[in-house]
């Protein structure tokens, strides 16, 4: 048996340097089912007769939907029946929905996959943070974590490249196949070599009345509240350049083959701001962070669509790559940010108010995005008006729940 640093309890046969990639494996169960995607849904849309290109769209947001689904439930399923089991739950279900996937015939059975593979994945992402949160604490925690998203970062850079290779020898079900594989790999390496971490003395019922209750409770309180919507806004443009930067780059830009190439370059700016925000953040603070990301968003896209008014019919690729490496620098920058400010207040539920603050941005941000992909018109106008305006929403937002800081918190 070994005893982790900082934690409570002892792993048996287990080393910190499996743990790392086994955790990383799991949170990434939800980007690695989109991004592998993201080549084959032109193929994806020929096959089951979609009647517009933007129909294609839809196989990654119904993943997003049923992600947003699966994480209210499954932190407060899993305070109540052991990490173990609701891990289990929802990755039984991830292997129902790539089944269904891999076999449909028409759209309509694809998405129905999609939407439960995402509520599926929705367990191994959420539950695994409070499973480390159980095994450590302090320092130790942060350093953990900071490894696991690390690895987690190779994952956008990779994913779409080994999609690109399938296609190239095979078929788009082969991808299907693949997640499969991953997920039995996943489950069967997860329960042979990881305990239960919670113990069933400090388990608590599960009820809808309770969870209905601690909602409320999390919603009640505006710091929370506040920038939990402005992460739904911050996180709908992100979700509308996932939908659609297929089109743009493979189709409108007629990359074709080298898609993976350019959408690991633009992956790799928001790895690169995730750690050096780490080094930002002690010396400028979470909030000057947020609006400095926000504001430089929204004037580089603002100046976008100038050009474009002025008279600019298409902006050259490397202007794209120049614009799109800006904005997802500043996701990289506001996605831990934003999350700790909305959690800041919610210390004595943290992990319900988890589930919630990420089911509401999850809903609000699925369907915002998904409106900006359905705007795709052969030109990137959608998708840049989109950062510009939800940009600047979101930063409303930020100020105005900075503002009500100084007033009561709650309801």
């Amino acid at each position: 048996m070994k005893q982790l640093p900082g934690s409570e309890m002892t792993i048996p046969g287990i080393r910190q340097m499996e743990f790392v990639p086994l955790m990383a494996l799991m949170i990434s169960m939800v980007a690695l089912s989109i991004d592998i995607m993201l080549p084959a849904l032109e193929a994806i849309g020929d096959d089951l007769g979609t009647t517009h290109p933007n129909d294609n769209q839809m196989v990654i947001s119904f993943l997003f939907f049923g992600f947003s689904v699966g994480q209210l439930f499954f932190g407060p399923l899993s305070d109540s029946i052991g990490r173990k089991r609701a891990i289990f739950m929802g990755l039984a279900l991830f292997m129902a929905g790539c089944v269904i996937s891999l076999v449909a015939v028409d759209f309509t059975t694809m998405l129905l996959g999609r939407f439960l593979q995402g509520i599926g994945a929705a367990s191994p992402r959420t539950v695994s943070t409070a499973l480390i949160r159980d095994m450590f604490a302090g320092r130790q925690m942060a350093r953990i974590t900071s490894m696991v998203m690390t690895v987690f970062i190779l994952v956008p850079v990779i994913a779409p490249a080994l999609g690109q290779g399938v296609l190239a020898i095979g078929h788009w079900r082969i991808l299907f196949g693949l997640m499969l594989l991953l997920a039995l790999i996943v489950c069967i390496w997860f329960g042979l070599r990881l305990p239960e971490t919670l113990h069933p003395s400090k388990r608590k019922p599960f009820s809808f009345g309770r969870l209905r209750g601690m909602v409320w409770t999390t919603c009640c309180n505006r710091i929370t509240l506040g920038y939990t919507l402005a992460m739904g806004l911050i996180f709908g443009a992100f979700i509308g350049y996932l939908v659609s930067v297929q089109q743009i780059l493979q189709q409108q830009y007629a990359l074709a083959a080298r898609f993976p190439l350019y959408f690991s370059l633009l992956a790799l700016c928001v790895g690169a701001a995730s750690m050096t925000n780490a080094r930002l953040v002690m010396k400028w603070g979470m909030q000057l962070l947020v609006r400095s990301a926000l504001t430089f968003q929204i004037v580089i896209s603002t100046t976008v669509l100038l050009l474009f008014h002025n008279g600019m019919t298409q902006l050259p690729l490397s202007g794209l790559m120049a614009w799109g490496g800006g904005c997802l620098f500043c996701m990289g920058i506001l996605f831990g940010n934003i999350t700790a400010l909305a959690m800041e207040p919610m210390g004595h539920q943290a992990g319900v108010a988890a589930s919630v603050v990420g089911a509401l941005s999850s809903f609000i941000s699925m369907s915002l995005g998904t409106g900006i992909g359905q705007m795709y018109d052969g030109t990137v106008i959608p998708l840049i008006s989109g950062f510009a305006l939800l940009g600047l929403g979101a930063l409303m937002m930020v100020n105005w729940t900075e503002r009500r800081r100084r007033s009561s918190n709650t309801c």
